[in-house]
């Protein structure tokens, strides 16, 4: 679906999800991730970029685990620390995946994949064209239940900066794995919550498109 046929239907409300392809698994387990090795830090920055154009190819769980884990994952078992930090140690951002056979949630307590949506929710996390192919795209939701401690009025920007954060993680293991990504904030946000079933106190703060480059031929 083309972006103007995209804000169209948002602008009436009717932006939608598609069924999701084969049968929806409750529960995928991930492979332990590699914690060891990819590229120097200095180099995965060198290389960090945000591409528009992807293969269609999925991802395998082995590059799906790593991926999940260095974007936020537990990195200290004993205290629950993450690999992305949040004020106050809050923990308020869910990373949700968007893949073909359903709309996942990560938990990174047992590094799993929990299904949320048994859609292809892919069309809905952006406006723009290319989010509809691409095999993965990430939706960063903030749950302001868990932010007690921290006042109302700054919820907001400290969900973004932690979402920032996750989101930055990603790139660079993008850079480290051979995928390319970009960051988005065009969003239907209401029609994303509904596809979601999420609360209101859970806004969507970014997606990220995830993916393998799109090699000059395809789709020619």
């Amino acid at each position: 679906m083309n972006t103007m046929a995209k804000l169209a239907l948002g602008l009436m409300g009717q932006l939608r999800p598609k069924p999701a392809v084969g049968d929806a698994t409750s529960r995928i387990g991930l492979p332990p991730p590699a914690l060891h090795g990819g590229l120097p830090l200095m180099d995965a920055l060198r290389q960090r970029a945000s591409n528009r154009e992807f293969a269609s190819t999925p991802l395998p769980l082995p590059v799906l685990s790593n991926l999940l884990w260095a974007a936020y994952g537990i990195n200290r078992p004993v205290e629950g620390g993450r690999t992305a930090p949040s004020a106050l140690n809050a923990q308020e951002i869910d990373v949700l995946l968007a893949l073909p056979t359903g709309a996942y949630r990560y938990e990174a307590a047992t590094h799993s994949l929990q299904l949320i949506a048994a859609v292809d929710l892919r069309r809905v996390t952006g406006y723009q064209d290319f989010v509809d192919a691409a095999p993965l795209d990430l939706v960063y939701v903030a749950d302001h239940g868990r932010m007690g401690r921290i006042p109302v009025g700054q919820r907001e920007s400290y969900a973004s900066v932690a979402a920032g954060a996750i989101a930055q993680n990603v790139y660079l293991q993008c850079a480290s794995l051979g995928l390319v990504t970009v960051l988005r904030a065009w969003i239907d946000r209401e029609a994303l919550a509904t596809a979601l079933g999420l609360a209101p106190d859970q806004p969507v703060v970014l997606s990220q498109t995830v993916g393998y480059p799109k090699a000059a031929t395809e789709g020619a």
